[in-house]
């Protein structure tokens, strides 16, 4: 990553530093943007805190945790419910992800999305309607291993944990994720491939990591 500067901040000031960068990006065009981290770092709940800040500065906003769009439990426990593989490569339907929320956000897409398309709860198709976007609509698709799958994002934006921080945050029945983040880091290094990253490890103290 060369030579970086980390800027501690507090939530509130880190939020505002986001929505600066957020609406900035194409003021006037539909804008996807991911908002990445393990769930021990709570992308969601970051992504759902920017959602009033957008809009107040004037940019309708629409937010999709990425959950609603996992595969059916047959093929995401193919191999297991604990298989960290299966949950790094099989569990996000990518698919689904471009074709009903991603590419309609594109200069020559329709505009028209889906909010939701499966429910992993009930594992069935969640049936939501469609939207039509306003054209400079911010769409804040937050969770795990977004980043190097090719999805057409225009910000990116990773909540970076260190290893120690990562297993200490991360529940015990969710400790079998771990191998999956792992290699996360390995193959796509989100820390260094993100447009922002902000280092997470203590979630009322996080820090802005600029180039």
């Amino acid at each position: 990553m060369g030579s970086v500067v980390v800027r501690p901040l507090s939530p509130d000031r880190l939020v505002e530093e986001l929505v600066d960068r957020v609406v900035e990006q194409r003021p006037h065009e539909r804008l996807a943007v991911a908002v990445d981290g393990p769930e021990a770092a709570a992308p969601d709940e970051w992504a759902a805190s920017l959602v009033d800040p957008v809009k107040v500065r004037g940019r309708p906003v629409l937010h999709v945790p990425a959950r609603w769009f996992l595969r059916p439990a047959s093929l995401r426990f193919e191999h297991g419910r604990q298989d960290p593989d299966a949950f790094y490569t099989d569990w996000l339907d990518v698919g689904g992800l471009r074709r009903e929320l991603l590419e309609p956000l594109e200069p020559d897409g329709s505009a028209r999305v889906l909010p939701s398309l499966w429910d992993p709860e009930t594992d069935r198709a969640t049936r939501a309607d469609y939207l039509t976007l306003a054209p400079n609509t911010v769409v804040l698709l937050s969770g795990s291993l977004l980043l190097g799958r090719s999805l057409p994002l225009r910000l990116t934006i990773h909540f970076s944990l260190s290893s120690g921080a990562l297993r200490r945050r991360t529940p015990p029945e969710r400790c079998w994720t771990l191998p999956a983040y792992a290699r996360y880091e390995r193959e796509v290094a989100p820390g260094d491939t993100a447009d922002l990253v902000v280092r997470a490890d203590d979630p009322d103290h996080p820090a802005l990591v600029l180039p």
